[in-house]
């Protein structure tokens, strides 16, 4: 099978270390056959904001149809922001808020309280920077960036396995840090092209 990975920079800067785990990751999956659609969060052009909740439904605007097409298209996601406040920056939420929606990423049962995985069949990766280690994110806080988006968002609508790569601290990290982990995402990427080809 070949990997269809939909690799989504979900920071709201044009250039960021995210950027540059997302470039690495795509060197190793299409070094190794993936076909890859990349959309970044900063040429997005949307409102992030859910005025009335979820009891009225809003119009999607062309960059969150096309963000929804590239995950039906894909069968692996791969997304690539910072950590900030213990979770994701507010206008990647927005994306997730607007777009990932019950009937597209899940569907709830009538007379119960479950719900359909509209999602199942593909598998991700998560590319996280942070400004502090992984391990003291563990041990402080129980690392809730991570587990947002790998329970809440991905599993939640049947992704899976996920893997996330966690790497910090940024603000501080010198350039030989920054290439080890570039040199990681680039592994990350080879080894999810590599699984696929041999579903």
């Amino acid at each position: 099978m070949t990997a269809r990975i939909f690799l989504w920079v979900g920071h709201p800067r044009e250039t960021s270390l995210s950027h540059g785990m997302a470039d690495a990751y795509a060197r190793g999956a299409q070094a190794h056959g993936a076909e890859i659609r990349r959309m970044h969060l900063s040429d997005m052009k949307f409102d992030p904001d859910l005025h009335e909740g979820y009891h009225a439904r809003k119009t999607l605007e062309p960059c969150l149809e096309e963000w929804r097409e590239n995950i039906l298209w894909a069968n692996h996601l791969c997304w690539a922001y910072p950590q900030w406040w213990g979770g994701m920056p507010a206008m990647m939420k927005g994306v997730i808020d607007r777009a990932y929606l019950p009937g597209f990423a899940m569907r709830y049962h009538d007379n119960d309280p479950w719900w359909d995985k509209l999602l199942t069949g593909r598998s991700g990766d998560i590319l996280m920077t942070a400004d502090g280690p992984a391990w003291f994110d563990q041990l402080a806080y129980g690392r809730p960036a991570k587990l947002q988006v790998e329970n809440l968002v991905m599993k939640f609508a049947g992704v899976k396995p996920i893997r996330t790569l966690q790497v910090g601290t940024v603000k501080s990290a010198k350039p030989e840090k920054i290439q080890h982990w570039l040199k990681q995402a680039e592994a990350r990427g080879a080894s999810a092209a590599g699984r696929l080809a041999k579903a």
